[in-house]
């Protein structure tokens, strides 16, 4: 895991940034354009008058509380994540390490019956987020065809509303620092790329999330609006728009005395759809950058690797010959 940088003068520019706030309620074809720009420019923007329902949100958000507010032995029945399930302070398989700990569910099967006292309601609660969020990203994947020209503008929303789609919901729980360790900000979860399409983050109040847009330079994300949802581009995204959007690196720091929530949805196709870019795309000058593989291969790619390796370098037409084993 990286850690930033000393700041430098242009890198506390950056920090000052505020990511694009896109109120979808607006006209349609501005929402595309605002979408496409932030997607080529930041990878990451924020979106208001999604349409969720508070009350979907806040049912989903007790029940996160109420998992991660039970003692160690009842949480970790849930787990070990394998990897779905409860996982604490272990990311993923490769030795990968952070101050937090989550629950990762497919959205697809029924929810264990250890993680709530209440599994039906959980299960409710679980179903009526995912859904909901699920119609946001096609919403907004729709939005992005519209504004890069595809004739098809549901040829990246088809993916997630695939029945097999291997789309996840993951709960993030950050403890609080105690008062001695505020000194310094510590990693909650490292620095990489979503490898799916699109992820759909919801947090609480508490400040967390960095992105890198240029290597070197972090821009802290504020949480607010309260009402936002925080949406980026992911790996699978990138080869799909031949680089023009852009899968951009991110970390969560835990920096607070106060706990941090977070729910991100993460969009991906069924395992044996192929992401290669629309012909629309691509032309004689931009040809393809990327060659065609299947979710599945990329998906067996990024768990082969620690959190922060880069992956989509491997699928670019000119490594084909490259060892994915390496």
């Amino acid at each position: 895991m990286v850690v930033a940088h000393q700041p430098s003068n242009e890198q506390e520019k950056l920090r000052d940034i505020e990511l694009p706030i896109i109120d979808l309620m607006a006209e349609r074809s501005q929402v595309s354009k605002l979408i496409v720009k932030a997607s080529e420019t930041l990878g990451f923007f924020k979106v208001i008058n999604h349409g969720i329902p508070q009350h979907v949100i806040k049912a989903m958000e007790d029940e996160s509380y109420g998992f991660f507010s039970k003692p160690a032995s009842q949480k970790q029945r849930a787990g070990p994540a394998n990897p779905y399930g409860y996982g604490c302070k272990n990311i993923g398989f490769n030795g990968d390490y952070g101050e937090v700990e989550y629950l990762l569910l497919h959205t697809n099967p029924s929810s264990k019956s250890t993680i709530s006292n209440d599994p039906t309601l959980f299960r409710c609660a679980v179903n009526g987020y995912v859904e909901a969020v699920r119609e946001l990203a096609c919403e907004i994947l729709e939005l992005m065809a519209e504004g890069l020209g595809v004739p098809d503008t549901s040829v990246l929303s088809n993916f997630l509303r695939d029945s097999h789609s291997d789309s996840l919901l993951r709960l993030n729980h950050y403890p609080p620092l105690q008062l001695l360790q505020l000194v310094n900000n510590r990693i909650g979860f490292g620095e990489h790329t979503d490898p799916q399409i699109l992820t759909i983050l919801r947090s609480n109040d508490v400040p967390g999330l960095q992105i890198a847009p240029q290597d070197g330079f972090w821009i802290p994300v504020s949480p607010h609006p309260s009402t936002a949802f925080c949406v980026n581009v992911g790996d699978a995204l990138q080869a799909l728009t031949n680089g023009r959007f852009l899968s951009v690196r991110h970390r969560a720091m835990v920096n607070s005395c106060r706990r941090r929530m977070s729910m991100a949805y993460f969009g991906a196709p069924a395992p044996n759809a192929w992401i290669a870019c629309p012909p629309k795309l691509l032309s004689p000058h931009e040809p393809n950058l990327y060659r065609p593989f299947t979710w599945d291969e990329y998906k067996k790619a990024t768990y082969s690797r620690k959190l922060g390796d880069t992956r989509l370098h491997f699928f670019r037409v000119q490594s084909d010959h490259d060892d994915l084993t390496e």
